[in-house]
């Protein structure tokens, strides 16, 4: 069953969350849409939730991450992928983090791969704005953290059309916008440091695969720069959530 999170003082109408995992959160991005005044409507499609023929009654969307891959010939995998033209036709604020990001490029007609070289982002790793992503720092009023926190063994292509807002050392594409609404970054900027803790635990043997760090080094970096982080996520919620409004404004 779908589980609403709610905020008794709001009529905002809530914000789709959909997760991947039966003990997963949407983590501080959920902390700060609650703080905002949004409920949340959370579904697992993984386990059974259906998702909404329309968002009419919803502010926008969130596809979160999970361990499982964009391409896998799993039939909640399809659905989402395929719903996706949902926030996408109704021009609703849609966003796609990790996973999510990649169902995008997918929904897009663009390719998710493993890196050539069998490198793995897991931890903290620094990132570079293109010029139409420092425009769009400019907007939503906050620079791009310099590092972020990753974990993922897959990329995603920036589909045809998309604007390309950040660039990365081993995964060249992190982050890109398509159209007014759509967004899909590479990274994680909801977790918090129990998730991380959690993480770094539960699956402890990914941490020795080729290009992760170490739990100590990601306990460490996350010190260093989650400030930056904390900072930038929630100016661009607030950016994202007007951007259903019609404030998601041209780049270039």
């Amino acid at each position: 069953m779908a589980d609403i999170t709610a905020n008794s003082e709001s009529d905002k109408k809530p914000v789709l969350i959909v997760l991947h995992q039966e003990a997963s959160t949407a983590g501080r991005i959920g902390d700060i849409l609650v703080q905002r005044g949004y409920a949340l409507d959370i579904r697992r499609p993984r386990f059974g939730d259906m998702l909404p023929e329309t968002l009419v009654n919803h502010t926008g969307a969130i596809i979160f991450g999970g361990p499982m891959s964009a391409n896998d010939n799993e039939d909640f995998i399809r659905q989402e992928i395929d719903w996706i033209s949902v926030p996408l036709r109704e021009n609703k604020p849609f966003l796609g983090i990790c996973l999510g990001a990649q169902m995008l490029a997918r929904n897009l007609g663009s390719t998710v791969r493993h890196h050539t070289q069998g490198l793995n982002e897991i931890g903290y790793y620094q990132i570079t704005p293109t010029d139409m992503g420092s425009n769009f720092a400019q907007k939503v009023g906050a620079p791009w953290p310099s590092h972020v926190y990753h974990w993922h063994s897959e990329g995603f292509e920036c589909p045809a059309g998309a604007e390309k807002l950040v660039s990365g050392e081993y995964f060249p594409n992190q982050a890109f916008r398509y159209g007014q609404n759509a967004y899909a970054i590479q990274f994680h900027p909801e977790v918090t440091q129990d998730m991380m803790k959690l993480w770094t635990i539960k699956a402890a043997e990914k941490l020795t695969l080729p290009g992760a760090q170490d739990r100590n080094t990601q306990l460490e970096s996350r010190l260093r720069y989650d400030p930056e982080v904390d900072r930038w996520i929630n100016r661009f919620i607030d950016f994202w959530l007007s951007s259903g409004n019609g404030d998601g404004l041209a780049l270039a």
